[in-house]
């Protein structure tokens, strides 16, 4: 009768736990008793991007090997699958079952690569590698073509030599404080057109500008149905309440002026709910992964809010996620996007620039790029109980509306 044995999870291990599968490039190992095997680890265990590299080293009489977990070399099924390996006790018959790892070892040939790379190995392309293998062993004619083709090459010196020249008779001619001008105009402009929702401008209809897909995808709108009943079930009092508690002034209009029944009301919910998770992130620097857990946020919209709206930095050894400026236009532009499904094509630029915290001039701007019709109501005609008509407002009307940069600056005034 043969012996049974039963398996022992040996839970959260250690690095140095670990089991380590090794597998050679150049063939099968028949006497792996005759090899030396050492395992290094980074030294800068505080960068969560290096603790984990781990480097293999195998020595033999004739031979040693090199594997890593990092780099070109490295296998992409560790970061793909989890490996494990069972190790029978033979004495208690269990199987302890540990994390593996696996390294691809490959040979190193001794002379093949030096430990320290000159300057020119580490800088030489492989056009630079290619020209040394002609000088050594090429043609004539192709010797005669690189001849060739080096004489007709400007050399690096002189080529920077003129940008300097001409960088310099540049800055004579205009002035350091106006180049500086059309730099940082040029970088607002290609900042706001990187983080505008993607348009259509040639669609037929204003609702297929800037597709509701592109938005919230079928998916992810219908992880919101939950979080969008509470918040669509929330009391007259309620309502009132979170407005007066310094609550989102675009959610509270919708939540008040939301539809009494069937689909379209579970769907402004939804987009209500998201709308808040955008204003939300808005007023904020730094975005832990606990964003949106006490409002119900679903983890696929979390998700979503951390890799579309934030910018990965790396701080005292931890990775933060930042909202920065260029990320606080882009929630307001997808904001402004989700509005105008919301509300026929129309959004209240007031009430959304005071959510998200930035100038009425910024939002503004990011209108315009968006091509969209600003209107308001003069103040003669403008009902100053009705907040619809003295807000600014923003309209999707077909063509799109192109506006021209305005680049003149405002005088100063003399003081008298």
């Amino acid at each position: 009768m043969a012996a049974s044995c039963s398996l022992v999870c040996c839970g959260e291990e250690r690095d140095s736990d670990k089991a380590v599968i090794v597998r050679f490039s150049n063939g099968n190992v028949k006497h792996a008793d005759q090899l030396d095997f050492t395992m290094y680890k980074n030294a800068d265990e505080s960068n969560p991007r290096k603790k984990s590299r781990r480097i293999m080293a195998a020595e033999s009489d004739r031979l040693a090997y090199v594997g890593n977990n990092f780099g070109a070399g490295s296998l992409k099924c560790n970061n793909l699958c989890k490996y494990y390996v069972g190790v029978l006790n033979r004495q208690t018959m269990q199987m302890e079952v540990h994390v593996a790892q696996l390294f691809n070892m490959q040979p190193v040939i001794p002379g093949e690569a030096t430990e320290t790379p000159t300057a020119q190995d580490t800088t030489q392309t492989y056009r630079d590698k290619v020209d040394s293998l002609i000088e050594a062993f090429g043609t004539n004619k192709q010797k005669r073509a690189l001849n060739t083709r080096r004489l007709n090459q400007v050399g690096s010196d002189t080529l920077h030599q003129a940008v300097a020249k001409a960088a310099n008779t540049v800055i004579h001619q205009k002035g350091l404080e106006a180049l500086q001008q059309e730099v940082a105009e040029t970088e607002a402009q290609d900042d706001l057109a990187l983080h505008l929702p993607p348009c259509n401008a040639g669609a037929d209809k204003p609702e297929n500008v800037y597709l509701f897909d592109d938005l919230l995808s079928p998916m992810e709108l219908g992880a919101l149905e939950q979080a969008g009943s509470k918040l669509a079930a929330l009391t007259f009092e309620e309502i009132h309440k979170m407005r007066d508690d310094g609550g989102s002034l675009c959610v509270v209009k919708y939540l008040e002026n939301m539809p009494t029944v069937g689909e379209a009301r579970d769907k402004v919910s939804c987009c209500a709910f998201y709308l808040w998770m955008l204003l939300k992130m808005a007023r904020q620097k730094n975005v832990t992964r606990k964003f949106g857990q006490e409002e119900g946020c679903p983890r696929i919209i979390q998700s979503k809010l951390l890799r579309t709206f934030t910018v990965e930095t790396f701080n005292n050894g931890r990775v933060q996620n930042m909202v920065s400026s260029s990320m606080r236009a882009k929630l307001a532009a997808y904001s402004l996007a989700l509005m105008l499904h919301m509300s026929h094509m129309t959004g209240d630029l007031t009430l959304l620039h005071r959510d998200l915290g930035i100038t009425e001039a910024r939002m503004n701007e990011v209108a315009k790029s968006m091509g969209l019709t600003l209107s308001k109501m003069p103040r003669g005609k403008a009902d100053k109980s009705d907040p619809r008509d003295t807000n600014r407002q923003a309209s999707l009307v077909l063509p799109l509306v192109k506006y021209e940069q305005f680049t003149e600056r405002r005088k100063r005034k003399k003081m008298h």
